[in-house]
This record gives C-alpha cells, sequence and structure tokens, in this order.
C-alpha cells in the first residue's frame, strides 16, 4: 500500500473555512501520527451539499486531500497535497454526515467520498464509509482507481456505488494527461466487476487531449466487459472553471487555450458509449 503521509499540521483547531469541521484539541507528534494511521484524523479539502452530481439524490461530498495524479484539466489542483487540507477528526465528520440523514432519505441521497483522491488516506477513508454504512446512510466513492489497491475487501464492502473515473483508454494518452500508468485502473475496474460493485463510468473529454476516436473507442470497449456492474457512463466535458486555481498556486497551466468540446463532438462520443449497449449520460 502506498505510504500515508504525515498530516502537516500538528495542531489540530477549530476553523472557519471550506472544510470547517475539525475539532478544537491538540496533539503531540506522536499522537498525530498514530491518529492517521488508525484512521482517526485525515486531511479535508472541503465539502459540499449537491443535488445530481456525485451519486444519486442529494449528497454530502467530502474532497479528501491528496492525490498522486497530476492531471492536466485538474479542476482542483490545491487537493494535490495532504498539507493542505484541514485536519479532522474523524468523529467530527461522522457528526456532520448524521445531521443530514434526514435528507439523505427524502432523496434518496447519501455520502460521497472524493477529491484529490480518497484512496490516497485509505484509513480514515474506510472508518468514515464504515460508520456511514452503520448510521444506514448510502456511501459512493469516487476515484480514479489508480490507487485501488489500497482498498481492501472490507472498505469495498461498505461502499454502494463507485464513481470512477477513466481518464483514457490509450496508455501513451493516459500517461500525457494525469503522469501515471493506466493498468491499475483498469485492473480496479476488474476487481469491482468480479466482486459485483455498481459502477459509474466518468470520462472528461477534453478536445484535443483525450477526444481521439480510437481513445474512446478503447474506454468504450473496456467498459462493455464490465458486465451489469456498470449502471451508466457519464462524459463530462471539460470547461475552464479551475484555471484560476492553477495560475493562483503558480502551476503551469497547458490548457489555456483549449475550448470546451462542441455539441457534435460530445455527441459523437456519446455514440461511442451508446453503440456499444452502454447507457450514457452527459454530465
Amino acid at each position: 500500500m502506498t505510504e500515508l503521509p504525515i498530516l502537516d499540521v500538528p495542531r489540530l483547531r477549530a476553523t472557519s473555512g471550506t472544510a470547517g469541521i475539525a475539532s478544537a484539541g491538540e496533539m503531540t507528534h506522536s499522537e498525530h501520527l498514530a491518529a492517521v494511521r488508525a484512521g482517526d484524523l485525515g486531511s479535508v479539502h472541503s465539502w459540499e451539499l449537491v443535488t445530481a452530481v456525485d451519486g444519486p439524490g442529494t449528497r454530502l461530498t467530502v474532497f479528501l486531500a491528496g492525490c498522486p495524479l497530476r492531471c492536466l484539466y485538474c479542476h482542483n489542483p490545491d487537493t494535490y497535497f495532504t498539507n493542505k487540507g484541514e485536519p479532522v477528526l474523524l468523529d467530527d465528520l461522522i457528526k456532520r454526515v448524521r445531521r443530514y440523514r434526514g435528507v439523505f432519505r427524502a432523496t434518496g441521497g447519501g455520502l460521497t467520498l472524493s477529491g484529490g483522491e480518497p484512496l490516497f488516506q485509505p484509513a480514515f477513508a474506510g472508518r468514515v464509509l464504515r460508520a456511514a454504512k452503520e448510521m444506514g446512510v448510502h456511501t459512493a466513492l469516487d476515484t480514479s482507481g489508480f490507487l485501488g489497491r489500497n482498498a481492501s475487501d472490507e472498505l469495498l464492502d461498505d461502499v454502494d456505488l463507485v464513481l470512477l473515473d477513466i481518464k483514457s483508454g490509450d496508455p501513451a494518452t493516459y500517461t500525457r494527461t494525469t503522469g501515471r500508468e493506466l493498468q491499475p485502473t483498469l485492473d480496479f475496474s476488474r476487481r469491482l466487476a468480479e466482486r459485483g460493485n455498481r459502477m459509474w463510468i466518468r470520462f472528461v473529454l477534453v478536445p484535443g487531449l483525450t477526444d481521439d476516436e480510437a481513445n474512446v473507442a478503447a474506454i468504450a470497449e473496456h467498459v462493455a466487459t464490465l458486465g451489469p456492474a456498470v449502471e451508466r457512463v457519464e462524459v463530462l466535458p471539460f470547461h475552464q472553471m479551475g484555471r484560476d486555481k492553477w495560475e493562483s498556486l503558480g502551476l503551469p497551466y497547458e490548457l489555456e487555450d483549449t475550448e470546451p468540446p462542441s455539441n457534435e463532438l460530445i455527441a459523437r462520443v456519446m455514440g461511442q458509449f451508446e453503440a456499444l449497449g452502454l447507457p450514457t449520460f452527459r454530465g
């Protein structure tokens, strides 16, 4: 498993920032590290209550900090590092989940762990998912699958829906897009299918980067082999909403001149998935 980073905040504190859910208190360095290892403490970038995205119904989507990928189109590059998030105690996050149980019941919603990459913090993610399931809350895991080996069977037993982001079907394009290798994601998708975990496949359509017809065909052909575990494919058109974050972080942004995909391109890509019998939606 990937070595867990030490959260680079030696003292817990109440916050009023985007995460805003850390309890006041103090920990020594050794206590802090032990809490991270045990999954009692995590690094959270932010959270939001949303409807019709990140899974069914109204979702409390919690964005965990830390990610091994460096996607060229990432709209949250500020989630790359765990030490840029807020330290959050497991109990405090669960209290927030409990607060929205009525909303979840009324809308068929639940909790979604996103990021960053939630499997970058598997101990914390696993504890959150287990607690949510014990409360009867529907759970979703939004992941690239690159760190799928970090997800134990016990963790996946507590996941009702996996939102699996397959960023490319061509290995070279995947590496160009993310800086990493494609195969771990494909392996994870097969593991999920064999286990019977429900999946929504997500694909970000970026003109000039991921839109090649052969690249899309490779994704569609792979997804079609996963069987009934795949409930839908979501085609997500590229946008420029995250560009200012790249600039504020002083990071080079290679897609500054890239336009969102046209309706014609979106229709062509959706048609490639639909041609293989895959229920496809525009995200």
